[in-house]
């Protein structure tokens, strides 16, 4: 594997990790609007990415492979608990 073939593995490894901190926040604070009024977007994104980024990296060190159906879980798992803490944090 060349080095340009990692960097794109990598990439596209996080994507659904990505894809997750730009969609959750938006449809959280469509669906608790009152809730989330006073807690910014980019701060929702922000949790909810770094949180989907670790919970995808911690499935692929602990199953070795890219795209087991544990890791996905995980870091929907993860992007609701970030949203949660954050609009919990809020009140």
């Amino acid at each position: 594997m060349s080095p340009l073939d990692i960097v794109f593995h990598l990439i596209n490894g996080l994507l659904p990790a990505l894809g997750m901190a730009l969609l959750a926040p938006a449809l959280a604070k469509l669906a608790w609007r009152r809730a989330l009024a006073r807690v910014p977007y980019r701060r929702l994104a922000g949790w909810v990415g770094a949180a989907a980024t670790l919970a995808w990296l911690a499935g692929w060190l602990i199953t070795g492979r890219d795209g087991r159906m544990a890791t996905y879980a995980a870091v929907v798992l993860a992007s609701a608990l970030a949203l949660w803490w954050a609009g919990w944090r809020a009140r």
